[in-house]
């Protein structure tokens, strides 16, 4: 099995990632990290899912995706062809230069320093970001969050255009967004 990462765009509209999400559940897979944010087309929320699984595999999980009403379009973004981020703030339960040699080797940020406790910032890939908790360890981590991954593919082409291409349009209120929201209001 492997890590895949899919970049999914879907109507912006209640209920839509509880069924992405039950979609996983319903068949036992098991989601690594979810991410949902807005587009550039505020009537489109892109989400962000990596899920460890075997080929076969994803091609099921993105062809069920697919059926979704409310899902526009789907891609894989493979690592050599896309910029993925995770974000992590960590409190730590020490100061000094040594936490701050820390910090700058991995280029994260010191965000807040209280008398007990130091947090520390860091945007970067999942491996950067087990590195350095891994090195934050003996300053005694207090409390971490880390965020899902969010990917974007390298170079001018965006999934949104790759959607329109696959579906043959040339303007955004064409396609299964259009058709789909008419669906919304017969029903």
């Amino acid at each position: 099995m492997a890590l895949h990462t899919l970049a999914v765009l879907v109507e912006n509209s209640p209920g839509v990632l509880a069924r992405v999400a039950s979609l996983f559940s319903r068949r036992g897979y098991n989601i690594d990290s979810l991410a949902v944010g807005p587009t550039e087309d505020p009537r489109i929320s892109r989400i962000t899912i990596v899920l460890n699984l075997e080929g076969h595999a994803l091609d099921q999980v993105s062809a069920q995706l697919f059926k979704l009403i409310n899902v526009i379009g789907i891609q894989e973004m493979k690592p050599a062809e896309s910029y993925e981020r995770e974000l992590l703030l960590v409190k730590v339960g020490s100061n000094g230069p040594a936490l701050d040699e820390v910090a700058k080797r991995y280029g994260a940020r010191v965000v807040d320093k209280g008398e007990n406790s130091v947090v520390v910032e860091l945007v970067a890939e999942n491996d950067k970001i087990v590195a350095l908790l891994s090195d934050l360890a003996p300053f005694g981590v207090k409390e971490l969050v880390q965020s899902g991954a969010i990917a974007l593919e390298r170079g001018a082409k965006t999934l949104t255009d790759r959607v329109r291409d696959e579906q043959g349009l040339s303007n955004p209120d064409e396609g299964k967004v259009a058709e789909n929201a008419t669906a919304d209001y017969q029903n």
